[in-house]
């Protein structure tokens, strides 16, 4: 295949949060953001707005190196003032979703054990043995194996113990809320409280790890009666929530087993489904109603950012919906806490900064900041620049771009260049603040950071984001491969690409297509071995639409063989650090042993950095400041 080169774009996304204050001495001279800073940094997230709509509540996890732990500690803030105080716990502060809105029932979200996966359970006279027996996929997920148990929804009355509620998915093998991620965001009440809505796929097995039909249903709470009420979509329906008016909305794709589909925001009023974003080219992140129930408040990725935005709703006989961009700036909202009156409280984070608590008066369109957790900290820090840049890209679009810089960055000096590849792959690569791919950290140890909205990336337009889909190899790699940049303070000598996931698909597809322009390569819990990878990740439905599906059919040859990154390891000529963790069942750890086997065979300067208690992230403190270390260790070795 052949690639053309020319000029470059980069951008990226993942974020994390923002945390408790840490007092530190006032210096004179600002130090540089350091992996041992940066896990100084408390991390906030939202929990709500109390009942009196005065103050935002917010959890700070505070991280206890030398205890390999989070401190968890719980504050207010009064959304007028600023005033801010500690509390023990959220008991008549915030609403509780799990009580019905007449306080006689309460919700509770339980595992239930169904089946019998264990060979002991099989097999009673053998209680020592150790065995776990399939008869289907999703044996498997994420970070965990199947023990026979599901997650469940339980209710009864308010007082009584959880124990003697009435499981409303009556001993189904299904979940509620979703793994690995769901929550609370995957269930509601009704108005009246006398029904419960939830989000489960109601498949199992081999199907289940096919599909992403993910349905809404409503359970009856007096006749025990459930009924679908998203049956006639076949992608994923989610995140209910209803309005002061009884209309409930949720999130819905169109395409079974497509999970980067377009994600619009439906309403169900008076038995019909009106789908408010259909004809907007975007796709949303989360949402919430205002407080007439005429208006939704959505966040959504555009240009390289995460923004706010609003949606009219008039009902089953109103105009059609109009949609505004509320804001604009660099930076992501990364969550939407709650509304209090004409106030939209929410965390909001930039490629500088962890998240922290800030209200945006929808009238005058002013931010206030409430949370400030990590500001002594940053007081001391010294920041680094970052520029936006539209780059013509191989096939004549424009493509943006983010260009990180060290802080005291001189355009007289020549500096190593990292080129951050993103995972997803249809991550929108944003404004984000991560605690592992941190752009302005690896900016601050003295390189210029890359990060290319390539295709795939959501926030630029349906079409750019579906494109890599069964083209990984192709026109996404000529994006990374053009010319990284021809400013004269960019060392083209000292050029490193860096990612992980899809991320370190690319840096190792990379390595074999490169021709001598990198001299070092980064990846994590990279994709080495499409086919391997096809027989051992646990949710089938990402590899069938990606990758086109199995690899013994002939139409997915190109992905098996051209677009495959273990068919390149002849090409493999410059040191690569492999970093895997053990846990890891969405690209599981023989992924980074085949690499590391393939580099060492060949010769090549390698190093893998295994972490047997991770999954596909990197989470436990000292696990993490070790990753820090090894990564900035490898760049010094090697560029």
């Amino acid at each position: 295949m052949k690639f053309s080169f020319s000029l470059l774009a980069f951008v990226f996304a993942i974020h994390c949060s923002a945390q408790k204050q840490v007092p530190l001495p006032s210096s004179p001279v600002k130090e540089y953001m350091s992996p041992e800073k940066l896990w100084l940094l408390g991390r906030v997230s939202g929990i709500g707005i109390t009942t009196d709509s005065r103050e935002v509540v917010y959890r700070v996890s505070q991280p206890e190196m030398e205890n390999n732990r989070f401190q968890r500690l719980l504050y207010a803030t009064d959304i007028q003032t600023g005033t801010t105080r500690p509390i023990q716990d959220l008991s008549g502060l915030v609403s509780d979703k799990h009580l019905s809105p007449d306080g006689r029932y309460k919700l509770s979200a339980r595992p239930a054990n169904i089946e019998h996966i264990q060979g002991k359970d099989r097999h009673t006279d053998l209680s020592m043995s150790k065995v776990q027996i399939y008869d289907e996929l999703d044996y498997r997920h994420w970070d965990t194996w199947h023990d026979g148990s599901f997650n469940h929804l339980f209710f009864g009355p308010v007082g009584k113990p959880d124990t003697t509620y009435r499981d409303i998915m009556a001993n189904e093998p299904f979940h509620c809320p979703q793994k690995p991620f769901g929550g609370e965001e995957d269930y509601c009440w009704s108005p009246d409280g006398k029904t419960i809505i939830y989000a489960s796929k109601k498949l199992k097995g081999t199907p289940y790890v096919q599909s992403t039909n993910t349905d809404l249903y409503s359970y009856d709470i007096s006749t025990g009666k459930t009924t679908n009420l998203t049956e006639k979509n076949k992608g994923y329906d989610t995140h209910p929530v209803y309005s002061v008016q009884g209309d409930l909305a949720y999130l819905s794709m169109k395409t079974d087993g497509y999970e980067a589909d377009k994600n619009d925001i439906v309403v169900l009023s008076q038995g019909v489904h009106l789908n408010l974003t259909a004809a907007w080219d975007g796709t949303v992140n989360t949402f919430l109603w205002d407080g007439s129930g005429k208006k939704i408040y959505f966040t959504a990725p555009v240009d390289g950012t995460i923004q706010l935005f609003e949606v009219t709703f008039t009902g089953t006989t109103g105009g059609s919906p109009k949609i505004t961009q509320l804001t604009n700036g660099d930076w992501d909202i990364t969550a939407l806490i709650g509304l209090a009156g004409n106030t939209l409280v929410v965390t909001r984070t930039d490629l500088n900064h962890a998240a922290e608590v800030y209200s945006y008066m929808i009238n005058t369109a002013t931010w206030k900041q409430l949370s400030r957790v990590n500001d002594e900290l940053y007081k001391n820090t010294a920041l680094c620049k970052t520029e936006k840049r539209s780059v013509p890209t191989t096939d004549g679009k424009k493509m943006l771009a983010w260009i990180v810089y060290p802080p005291d960055f001189d355009p007289a000096k020549k500096y190593p260049t990292l080129l951050y590849c993103q995972g997803g792959p249809q991550s929108a690569l944003t404004q984000f603040y991560s605690f592992r791919w941190n752009l302005a950290l690896m900016a601050s140890q003295g390189y210029i950071v890359i990060a290319p909205n390539r295709r795939g990336m959501p926030g630029h337009g349906v079409e750019w984001n579906r494109q890599i889909s069964g083209d990984w190899g192709g026109q996404n790699m000529q994006d990374y491969l053009a010319e990284i940049a021809k400013e004269p303070y960019v060392d083209k000598t000292r050029l490193g690409a860096v990612g992980a996931s899809y991320g370190g698909y690319s840096v190792f597809y990379l390595a074999g297509i490169h021709n001598q322009r990198f001299k070092t390569f980064i990846a994590h819990d990279g994709i080495f071995n499409t086919q391997s990878m096809y027989g051992t990740t646990e949710e089938m439905f990402f590899v069938n639409f990606d990758l086109g599906g199995p690899y013994w059919l002939e139409k997915n040859k190109q992905s098996y063989t051209a677009f495959n990154p273990a068919s390149l390891v002849s090409k493999w000529d410059r040191p690569i650090l492999i970093i895997q963790g053990g846990k890891d069942y969405r690209v599981p750890e023989g992924q980074a042993q085949e690499a590391f086997t393939a580099a060492q065979v060949r010769g090549i300067k390698s190093r893998f950095m295994y972490l047997p208690d991770e999954n596909h992230w990197v989470v436990q403190p000292q696990n993490s400041l070790v990753w820090q270390r090894e990564f900035f260790r490898w760049l010094k070795e090697t560029l």
